[in-house]
């Protein structure tokens, strides 16, 4: 299991890796936690990552004092197919007796990994990449889905493509920004307001701001630069009820049941996600039957559109005025804890965490029995 990494995320990923670890049923597998530090660094810690809610997490890191992490053995992926070694281990010191080089390195094989990563260099294909060199099986979208998935702009020209419903929006490239921003805020304008303003590769809500007026709209556009070199600026769907659909599979992917997300806030930012405790969910959501089998068809799609594998959350946007539907986004990588909206829909769809896990190990190993008998060469 690889979790934390290099973004905005990283305390989110460290409360989603404690709940896969926790949950793992130990009869089947033995979990090794591979620690990716805000630096980069990757490290087998000396101690997994503890079961507290994102929101505890963050705080922690804010505050930096309960739960220290420890430095750990500093690890490194073996970039290349190999039989028995996936990953190689430094240890601090050698033992008495031992050569220093002989004590420096070992190797370790993993039969599946569980990439437990949110955000930017770790959900965007970048490790995804990583692990097709390695050769080995892992959970989730592979490199294109991934970084369709996470890139906001691209991802909704993939679903524009399959014909699904989107709001209006425009991209914004930070060169452009700087260039001419009075061409930039009138495109933008053209919209309407309220606005939404996203970095186009992040997650959780993170540099996210509501604009509605042209001075909010530069603080956000701004703000959201200082995560991402493009920016994605939506429409505001009038009135909208935020509906979440889990999928599960490969080429023949299902849909659980679809919830709802009440937020707290005037929006369903990062603050109202981990830290303010206002927002609750409702699973199943309180649609009517014909909504609810379409959504669930939406989310379907939408996972398709982006070749998707293993799992994803589908996130919706209905307009109570006009009872419009709107594909929002899709999370290749969704909030993984046990009382994250994704377990939850699948909860109530009939499959617990654990089964979960389980269901999500075996996908990983058949896409990559799958991919194991395609040519490598032409003769």
């Amino acid at each position: 299991m690889i979790y934390g990494g290099r973004s905005g995320e990283h305390e989110v990923s460290v409360a989603s890796a404690a709940a896969v670890f926790k949950n793992l049923p130990r009869s089947r597998y033995e979990p090794i936690a591979i620690r990716i530090d805000k630096d980069g660094r990757w490290s087998l810690p000396d101690r997994p990552p503890a079961a507290l809610a994102a929101s505890e997490v963050i705080e922690q890191s804010r505050l930096a004092t309960a739960h220290p992490v420890r430095p750990g053995r500093e690890a490194h992926l073996v970039a290349y197919q190999t039989e028995d070694t996936v990953l190689t281990i430094d240890r601090r010191k050698p033992t008495k007796g031992e050569a220093e080089e002989s004590a420096r390195v070992t190797g370790l094989g993993l039969d599946v990994v569980f990439p437990v990563l949110h955000g930017p260099h770790g959900e965007d294909g970048t490790v995804q990449g990583l692990l097709e060199l390695s050769n080995v099986p892992y959970v989730g979208a592979g490199v294109l889905a991934s970084a369709v998935g996470m890139d906001k702009a691209f991802m909704k020209v993939a679903f524009a493509a399959h014909g699904l419903p989107l709001a209006e929006y425009r991209v914004l490239l930070f060169g452009d920004w700087t260039a001419n921003r009075d061409a930039a805020t009138a495109s933008i304008e053209s919209l309407g307001y309220p606005v939404f303003v996203k970095p186009a590769n992040l997650g959780s809500s993170v540099g996210i701001s509501k604009a509605k007026t042209r001075q909010d709209l530069i603080t956000a556009v701004d703000l959201a630069f200082e995560y991402d070199r493009k920016v994605v600026v939506e429409a505001a769907v009038p009135a909208a009820r935020e509906l979440e659909v889990g999928v599960l599979g490969n080429d023949v992917p299902e849909a659980s049941v679809a919830g709802e997300i009440i937020p707290g806030r005037e929006f369903y930012d990062y603050e109202a996600k981990y830290l303010d405790g206002g927002s609750t969910s409702r699973v199943p959501a309180d649609i009517d039957p014909a909504m609810h089998a379409e959504v669930k068809r939406l989310a379907v799609a939408a996972f398709k559109a982006i070749d998707c594998s293993g799992m994803a959350r589908v996130d919706f946007l209905l307009s109570k005025e006009t009872g419009r539907l709107y594909v929002n986004e899709i999370n290749t990588i969704p909030g993984f804890t046990t009382i994250s909206m994704y377990s939850q829909l699948w909860a109530a769809s009939g499959v617990d965490y654990p089964a979960l896990l389980d269901r999500l190990i075996t996908l990983a190993i058949e896409r990559h029995a799958e991919k194991q008998r395609l040519k490598t060469s032409a003769s």
